[in-house]
């Protein structure tokens, strides 16, 4: 094809979403923010045993190669010059912990995912050595409770458990990163003089960043006995980390020295895709977990009721930073692959709706996916999902209702904390993600929140976050984020369509069903392995 025939349609951004059930590449158009094609690969989640989450990092970093390959393959089918990929951003699953060789390029240990609990016990020793157990000690520095969920006590394991880890250490070859550390690093030059990296939003979820200083904090490392040497410097969400070289197999020759630019962590991007800009404007993302993100401004706000104070995104070397109020929930879209793959109930995740639909009610079933304990607002450790109201007449189309509803009453318990701790209740929710496209959980969502809920007709507003992110770098200037440049978005909106009466029955009914899940786990069980 004559390079003539190719369609012009201005520069263009890559963004890798890296998730935890599925990596993507998309590519937009800087001008418009349209998405023009885009490739998903699942990836296979790992348990080695009951609690613990791995994924190979190796996989996971094939599966961006394949994406960014498939996707400009794709480009070129539709006469579009991929030549115009001017500038790359990265958005990936926050937490997971990576520790590789940088002398060899090879990961030492599978990724820790961060779902994943076998550092209950880790947790449990560190938290005698705070004054009276408080969970809740390094909240001002770090904006997170002691917990099983951050980057920290993941290292904390892998040093006390794996020797190659140590001896690495030891010997000055290991490097420790979140999942967008070990991509940036390996995709600009890797054990050749990689760039090790990451950004504020990451950095704010190992607990080992001080959220005010924007530095590695040197008392939380050593109350983790976590070396500094190991962690990656740490620069904003919107800059030039370096040139990356992508597609280099493809015949129309390598796309060489395009910059990576952008990275935040999957939630913080989903929100600067969502172009939740101002103070109190709030997004929901639907993926493996559920996270619910509010905007404070250039100022960090403590919540009273159990939320975590995150930084949000800093879009720029020289802008300021802002924070987030965030309610993570573990399992959302988690529960429906359960349904799937350990129930056997569903032959796709699709499926879920249709079963939904035609129970229309759960039939007085309420389920509690606690799989990893309760994250926002308990933080009990201790949960483990049940299966409650069951009666011969439940089916399985009343159980894929009940997961449903699930995510909604969730959602609904962290709205309730967002509301308490900000003073001005959220009037409509902005939602994203992969489960958004499940029109019976969209309605079941407003409907338990007796709120409109607001999808983007254009739902892959994380890896959109990303891009604008690496599109507005200092050096590539592509994507204008001031208020008046921004696209407007075409969105569909669910109104309430069942009386608040019946609304706050059910959500009763559920609380009582959270309260039963408690306390269910003790570490002082016997082992099964």
């Amino acid at each position: 094809m004559a390079a003539s025939d190719r369609m012009v349609l201005g520069p263009l951004v890559g963004s890798i979403d890296q998730g935890t059930s599925s990596t993507r590449f998309l590519v937009f158009n800087a001008k418009t923010a349209e998405l023009l094609s885009h490739h998903q690969v699942e990836l296979q989640q790992k348990f080695p045993r009951e609690g613990w989450v791995e994924q190979d990092p190796m996989e996971i970093l094939q599966s961006v190669h394949e994406c960014v390959e498939r996707t400009c393959e794709k480009l070129q089918q539709l006469n579009i010059d991929i030549t115009n990929i001017k500038a790359i951003g990265v958005s990936n699953q926050r937490e997971t912990t990576v520790v590789w060789d940088k002398t060899t390029g090879e990961p030492l240990y599978n990724a820790i995912v961060w779902l994943d609990l076998r550092t209950q016990s880790t947790v449990e020793r560190l938290l005698k050595r705070i004054p009276g157990k408080n969970k809740a000690f390094f909240k001002f520095r770090t904006g997170l409770p002691l917990s099983t969920y951050f980057s920290a006590v993941k290292l904390r394991w892998l040093l006390d458990n794996v020797e190659e880890i140590r001896q690495a250490v030891d010997d000055g070859r290991a490097m420790f990163g979140t999942i967008d550390s070990w991509l940036i690093w390996v995709c600009i030059c890797g054990k050749s003089g990689g760039v090790h990296c990451t950004d504020v939003t990451n950095a704010s979820r190992t607990m080992l960043f001080n959220i005010h200083s924007l530095e590695w904090d040197p008392e939380l490392c050593q109350f983790f006995d976590i070396p500094m040497e190991i962690l990656p410097k740490v620069r904003s969400s919107s800059e030039i980390y370096g040139l990356m070289k992508i597609c280099p197999s493809l015949k129309s020759g390598a796309l060489t020295g395009v910059p990576i630019s952008g990275c935040l962590g999957d939630q913080s991007a989903a929100l600067v895709g969502q172009m939740c800009f101002e103070d109190g404007q709030a997004k929901n993302t639907y993926g493996t977990g559920c996270f619910l993100l509010c905007n404070t401004g250039q100022k960090s706000v403590f919540s009273e009721h159990g939320l975590l104070t995150t930084i949000a995104y800093k879009l720029g070397r020289d802008k300021p930073v802002c924070y987030a109020l965030e309610g993570s929930v573990a399992i959302a879209g988690a529960v429906v692959r359960w349904l799937r793959d350990n129930l056997g109930i569903l032959k796709s995740s699709q499926e879920v709706e249709k079963l939904a639909a035609e129970a229309g009610t759960s039939y007085g079933c309420y389920f509690v996916p606690a799989f990893s304990g309760l994250y926002a607002p308990y933080w009990e450790p201790s949960a483990r999902g049940i299966i409650c109201g069951l009666t011969q007449f439940t089916n399985k189309n009343h159980i894929a209702f009940a997961a449903l509803e699930a995510v909604c009453f969730q959602t609904r318990e962290i709205l309730d904390a967002i509301n308490k701790d900000c003073g001005i209740p959220l009037n409509q929710l902005q939602v994203d993600g992969g489960m958004t496209s499940n029109k019976v959980l969209m309605q079941l969502q407003s409907d338990i929140l007796c709120i409109p809920v607001v999808k983007p007709s254009m739902p892959e507003t994380t890896a959109l976050g990303a891009a604008m992110a690496a599109g507005a770098a200092e050096g590539v200037g592509i994507w204008s984020l001031n208020p008046g440049d921004l696209t407007a978005v075409t969105c569909e909106r669910f109104e309430p369509q069942i009386n608040p009466e019946e609304s706050e029955f059910r959500y009763g009914r559920w609380k009582k069903a959270v309260m039963k899940s408690m306390g269910w786990e003790t570490s002082d069980a016997p082992s099964n392995g």
